[in-house]
């Protein structure tokens, strides 16, 4: 396994690197936007909408992105959004500083922007390595976002009086100084040419890849991940810390364990999709969701949470590589921005409404309510793959 990271290209290591840092300010965020919106915001029931608004960032800008780097390159596009999102961060300095919620909303949204950006590192990093190493070098780059869990939860907790500032002015400026060094990492970064054009000239219409049953199970698996892992962790932070009243520091370190779930397996999961295939692994992904909503429901002290926190996070992995390597195979050179781009629209849109709707329900509807809503999308998902379990056994 060793051997095989060791020979991925310089591509893989540079993305990894500015993923971790670019991610640094999704964890940031995850953390501490329920709890800043609760101090801030006009009405309790929006204090996830900095969440929401920073996914907001990433769904309208998946498919520019995508159009965007088509134009310019990958290189560039992912060096100006670094520089972008550095400017963001420093914006909601200024607002957190000032209690200013909507302009703190305004600045999460443009570190979304950002996002959009990132999530597209996973298809660079395809398109750096052949077919053959595509789910290793994805595992690699999410394995090396393990760090985001760490360094975003420990800026927000380690720096949250720095500066002599109102408190969590700090982490923001420090996040500012590690998108401006991503970005910096990112000029060392080499555009592909892939030789495709020459083997398949012939683009075919959206249409024709969307019927496809591996674009489409694709698509299913991401909007599941993302929506449910994004729904249940949006509320986390603000059910634990401000309505069970734990502490921060063990708020922190559920979210950070569920952060290290999402990425740890990344180290052997594109191994146990060429072992036992991509349905075995969907269905893996599914069951941890399920494990999740039982625990979740019946959490009584810190340990049930962290436990259903780890599972929500191995799940989130196992159908998001599993998607991305399913999508891969969807698509030809020609077609991939487009495919792409499409594809990550309709996956951030169902994390978009997730965190928009999880502040709501929490405080509306109640912890337990909150985890039973993400049943039927996991039901309907363990329906649709297991009907395709040829195809995808065949993938």
């Amino acid at each position: 396994m060793r051997r095989h990271f060791l020979t991925l290209p310089r591509n893989i290591y540079l993305l990894s690197i500015s993923q971790v840092l670019g991610m640094s300010g999704t964890t940031l965020v995850a953390l501490l936007g329920g709890l800043i919106g609760a101090e801030i915001a006009p009405t309790p029931t929006l204090a996830t909408l900095p969440a929401t608004t920073m996914i907001v960032g990433v769904a309208a800008t998946t498919i520019p992105a995508a159009l965007i780097m088509k134009k310019i390159g990958r290189k560039n596009g992912f060096f100006f959004s670094a520089i972008l999102a550095s400017l963001a961060a420093l914006l909601m300095a200024f607002a957190v500083s000032h209690h200013n919620f909507f302009l703190f909303c305004f600045g999460t949204f443009l570190l979304g922007t950002n996002g959009a950006f990132v999530q597209q590192y996973r298809f660079a990093a395809t398109e750096s390595v052949g077919k053959d190493m595509a789910s290793k070098a994805v595992g690699f780059l999410l394995f090396a976002g393990i760090l985001a869990g760490f360094i975003g939860p420990e800026i927000a907790k380690r720096t949250k009086d720095m500066f002599a500032l109102p408190e969590y002015t700090g982490p923001f400026i420090i996040l500012a100084v590690l998108l401006g060094i991503s970005a910096l990492l990112l000029t060392f970064l080499k555009d592909t040419q892939l030789h495709e054009e020459v083997i398949h000239p012939k683009e075919r219409s959206l249409r024709s890849i969307i019927v496809q049953p591996h674009f489409y199970i694709a698509v299913l698996a991401g909007a599941t991940g993302f929506g449910v892992m994004t729904f249940i962790m949006t509320a986390t932070p603000i059910h634990l810390h401000t309505m069970s009243h734990y502490s921060l520091d063990a708020t922190v370190f559920v979210i950070q364990s569920h952060i290290i779930a999402m990425f740890l397996p990344s180290l052997f999961t594109g191994f146990l999709i060429q072992k036992f295939g991509v349905f075995r692994i969907l269905l893996s992904g599914v069951a941890s969701f399920c494990l999740t909503v039982l625990l979740g429901v019946n959490a009584h002290g810190i340990v049930p949470y962290w436990v259903a926190l780890v599972l929500l996070g191995i799940g989130w992995n196992f159908l998001y590589i599993s998607a991305t390597v399913l999508l891969a195979q969807s698509h030809s050179h020609l077609e991939r921005f487009k495919a792409q781009g499409l594809n990550d629209f309709i996956v951030v849109g169902s994390q978009m409404l997730a965190s928009f709707f999880a502040g709501t329900v929490l405080f509306s509807g109640g912890w337990i309510n909150l985890n039973l809503l993400t049943l039927p999308l996991i039901f309907i998902s363990f329906i649709v793959f297991f009907l395709n379990r040829k195809k995808l056994v065949r993938a």
